[in-house]
């Protein structure tokens, strides 16, 4: 029997993952109960919980082809508490439906227990994301509605 992944193993196999654009095995790394928190999301939802809404969220992205993304210039921090790593990493992305690429930074507080991710705070530059989409008239709208 081999011991469950660490934080750091996670984390690695969550990019793997995206960069291979592999949605729909994401939802295995994260608990049950897991909490996924999108802290500077312009618009909602900004906390997903548990891997059935996680799943049906990466579900939604592999669906739709919408974004092909791939981790790039990755920096992962250990801290004080072993369930805890912090990684830097930038996303080289494209929007196939607009031929648009982007490049944006991100930082993800990652806490896993058991191999598995039980919690995320992720932050990444949601504007750039919107402009590569041609999306940025409709985020705009958005966060002028929240007002």
């Amino acid at each position: 029997m081999s011991a469950p992944a660490t934080p750091r193993e996670v984390f690695g196999q969550l990019i793997a993952l995206i960069s291979a654009g592999k949605w729909s095995e994401l939802p295995e790394l994260y608990a049950e109960d897991a909490v996924v928190e999108i802290v500077f999301s312009p618009v909602p939802p900004r906390r997903i919980h548990g891997r059935a809404e996680l799943r049906e969220r990466f579900a939604a992205l592999e669906a739709a082809g919408a974004i092909r993304l791939r981790a790039e210039n990755v920096r992962v921090h250990e801290t004080g508490d072993p369930e805890v790593v912090i990684a830097e990493f930038d996303y080289a992305g494209l929007y196939p439906a607009t031929g648009r690429t982007f490049r944006t930074a991100n930082i993800q507080v990652l806490r896993a227990r058991d191999g598995l991710i039980i919690e995320t705070r992720d932050y990444h530059d949601h504007l750039a994301f919107a402009a590569a989409d041609g999306r940025t008239g409709e985020l705009l709208a958005a966060l002028d509605q929240q007002g």
